[in-house]
């Protein structure tokens, strides 16, 4: 049994051991796949918090859009960000909007790669 950090080092935290439990029976090559196909779908939550950041100084919501709530993403964009109360509440949880929207990509990872057997 292959760790999933050999293949993916950038993994910390609660994301890390999501992903070592959900890969657990995978082969090298499956680890790969998953590997390959996680790493470029995956946000990383730094990247969540540079544009929820932005959200003060730009256009408020982007942190939103990029993790696919849409509906979240127009309502901070019309309303300044909830009134920039919103954004301040996403630049405390930044690490679980990422984490969140990575798990979800996590699951639809292993599908895929489950279906390649």
């Amino acid at each position: 049994m292959a760790h999933i950090l050999k293949f993916m080092p950038e993994l910390q935290g609660q994301e890390m051991a999501f992903v070592q439990n959900l890969t657990k029976d995978y082969s090298d090559e499956q680890l790969q796949n998953f590997a390959n196909i996680y790493r470029a779908r995956r946000k990383d939550p730094n990247i969540i918090l540079l544009t929820t950041l932005l959200g003060f100084i730009v256009v408020a919501g982007v942190q939103r859009f990029m993790v696919g709530q849409i509906g979240m993403g127009i309502l901070y964009l019309f309303t300044a960000g909830l009134c920039f109360i919103g954004t301040i509440v996403d630049l405390i949880n930044y690490q679980d909007i990422a984490f969140s929207y990575n798990q979800r990509v996590a699951n639809e990872v292993d599908v895929a790669v489950a279906g390649m057997k």
